[in-house]
């Protein structure tokens, strides 16, 4: 694999916001309005960068509904939902640990 290509998905998939994104489009297919409130607090511009990386590497799909005004929905492509798998284990990590990560850097504070 090129490292350049490599790196790219590593910034990709390790970026808060695409974690987040995929996370919350595993309920199912939703337009930008939808994401970005169950969301929260991703910015408009952060959401929109989002989708288009998601997009590039073929993990989201988007579709222009015909609806007036036109609205777009977003869902996950099975390239998508393969790394949902992966973002559902490390956000069932973080809500076993978080008490514990916590009282950790709590524990840290004090003593800086």
């Amino acid at each position: 694999m090129n490292p350049q290509t490599a790196l790219e998905i590593l910034e990709l998939v390790g970026n808060k916001w695409t974690m987040l994104v995929t996370y919350r489009l595993g309920e199912g297919a939703m337009r930008f309005s939808d994401l970005k409130r169950c969301a929260a607090p991703i910015s408009s511009k952060m959401l929109t960068q989002t989708l288009r990386e998601l997009e590039r590497f073929g993990m989201v799909s988007r579709e222009v509904l015909p609806t007036m005004p036109p609205s777009v929905e977003y869902r996950l492509t099975d390239l998508g939902r393969s790394f949902l798998g992966t973002v559902s284990g490390i956000c069932d990590w973080i809500g076993d640990n978080h008490e514990a990560l916590e009282e950790a850097r709590r524990r840290e504070t004090i003593a800086a």
